[in-house]
């Protein structure tokens, strides 16, 4: 569960079905990018906004490219409550090399029921659990000593941490360099968080610039720093372009103009980008291919 590992878009016909042959296009671009692994059900994914058998559609093309590249495939799951959480973990695990769910959302459960909450899923499946902290999505904010007790739980493998911001917590967490890993969900933070000892990241934007985000991982782990550094600098205002309007939108919008994926097309309630979003995006994609 260390590197970096691309979380994917659901590629959609015009029509709106599951686009299989964009998919995996795809996900191989981003496994021939470099990327560790491929993450799928995310809410890159538009997990939440497909159906099951989509879902399940969506599960068997990214687990056979996975199966042929010999790379793990991290797979979305969770709800705002257990029980519903472990059914959705029980139906998508066998699919998965682990479970990426993420801390109940709008309840704001106390800092125990959450702890809970991931101990009673992984109690509930045979694959590792890697618990996702984003208190800007779910409203719940865990302070560091909490986060260190999810890690210390045997079902869980590592953590996806997107604290928006370096703040003291996600400070004092890398400072305490648990056994499991911590990736970084936050695209323009992943150079930052390596440094301080993140084992990796889970990237949106690694579905369009893999290789720059496996070579940064790389030169960060090699010592490289200089090389590293300008990386980040050419990678920062695409992930913040990318992200300028609720994702995937942008990010669907470029990978079509690259060819990656047929068509651009999100669900509702996401709507199409504005044109000047996708060409700022663009034209940062176009600068860091000078610094490749």
């Amino acid at each position: 569960m260390r590197g970096m590992h691309a979380s994917l878009v659901t590629p959609f016909t015009h029509s709106g079905e599951v686009d299989t042959k964009s998919l995996e296009r795809l996900a191989t671009h981003c496994l021939d990018g470099g990327v560790d692994g491929l993450v799928a059900l995310g809410t890159t994914g538009e997990a939440a906004l497909l159906t099951p058998a989509e879902q399940r559609t969506v599960l068997e093309v990214c687990r056979a490219v996975s199966i042929e590249r010999g790379t793990p495939l991290i797979v979305g799951a969770g709800t705002m409550g257990t029980e519903d959480s472990i059914r959705q973990a029980r139906e998508r695990a066998p699919l998965a090399d682990a479970l990426l769910v993420v801390v109940p959302y709008y309840l704001r459960p106390s800092d125990e029921g959450v702890v809970d909450h991931f101990a009673a899923i992984g109690a509930a499946v045979d694959v590792p659990l890697i618990p996702y902290a984003i208190p800007y999505r779910t409203g719940k904010h865990l302070p560091a000593d909490t986060l260190l007790k999810i890690l210390a739980l045997d079902c869980v493998t590592g953590m996806k941490y997107c604290p928006g911001t370096l703040d003291h917590d996600a400070l004092a967490v890398l400072a305490a360099a648990p056994a499991k890993a911590i990736l970084c969900g936050d695209d323009a933070y992943i150079y930052p968080m390596l440094q301080l000892g993140a084992a990796g990241g889970v990237a949106a934007s690694a579905c369009l610039a893999p290789t720059a985000y496996a070579t940064l991982s790389t030169a960060t782990r090699d010592g490289n720093a200089p090389r590293a550094l300008a990386l980040h600098n050419a990678l920062l205002p695409l992930a913040e372009a990318l992200f300028a309007e609720p994702a995937p939108s942008v990010l669907k919008a470029c990978l079509a103009e690259e060819g990656l994926i047929d068509d651009p097309t999100v669900r509702a309630p996401l709507h199409a980008p504005h044109p000047g979003s996708t060409a700022t995006a663009l034209k940062a994609f176009s600068a860091l291919q000078n610094v490749l």
